[in-house]
C-alpha cells in the first residue's frame, strides 16, 4: 500500500471492512473529489452506486462538463459517503459513520454494464421497473458511466459530542 494513504488515527473510531461496505449500500449520496484546475480540488455531491465485489463505485455522468474534464487530466479520485447521523435517546449528539474512498477513475464504455449499473443505481432511489427501463432507453446513448476503482478504503464512527 502506498504511504499516501493514511489508516484512521483513532483505532477505535475504525470501521471495519463490512461497516464501511455497508455505508455505501445504505447511503444514496456522498461527494467526489477531483484534481480541479491550477491546484484548485473540484467535489460535488453526486449519487452512486457500490459494487463491493468488483470495490468499484460507479457515478453517471453526461459526457461533458466540469467534473469530466479534471478526470482527462487526472485520473485519481476520492468519494466520501457518511450517514444522516442517529441520535440515541438520551442523547444530544449524533453518531455519524463516514467512509473514504481513494481511486483511479475511468470511462465505462460496455453498453451492458452501463444499463445495468444505470438499473441498479436507480433502484436505490425508486422500485417503478417500468419508470426506469424508460429513462435508461431515452438516455443511454447520453450517459457516461464512471467507475472509481477503489485502491484504498477507511471508515470511522464519530460521536459528535
Amino acid at each position: 500500500m502506498s504511504t499516501i494513504f493514511r489508516e484512521v488515527s483513532r483505532k477505535k473510531q475504525m470501521l471495519s471492512p463490512a461497516e464501511c461496505a455497508e455505508v455505501l449500500q445504505t447511503v444514496l449520496r456522498g461527494v467526489l473529489a477531483v484534481n480541479g484546475e491550477e491546484g484548485y480540488p473540484y467535489a460535488l455531491p453526486i449519487n452512486f452506486y457500490y459494487d463491493e465485489a468488483a470495490a468499484t463505485i460507479y457515478f453517471h455522468s453526461g459526457k461533458t462538463g466540469h467534473k469530466v474534464e479534471c478526470l482527462t487530466r487526472s485520473d485519481k479520485a476520492c468519494f466520501t459517503a457518511y450517514t444522516e447521523g442517529e441520535r440515541k435517546e438520551g442523547e444530544w449528539w449524533l453518531t455519524i459513520k463516514s467512509v473514504v474512498a481513494f481511486g483511479k477513475v475511468e470511462k465505462v464504455s460496455d453498453r451492458k454494464v452501463i444499463e445495468e449499473v444505470s438499473r441498479r443505481l436507480s433502484l436505490r432511489f425508486t422500485q417503478d421497473e417500468k419508470y426506469i427501463a424508460e429513462e435508461i432507453e431515452k438516455y443511454i446513448d447520453a450517459t457516461l458511466l464512471l467507475a472509481l476503482k477503489v485502491e484504498h478504503l477507511t471508515g470511522k464512527v464519530v460521536r459528535e459530542k
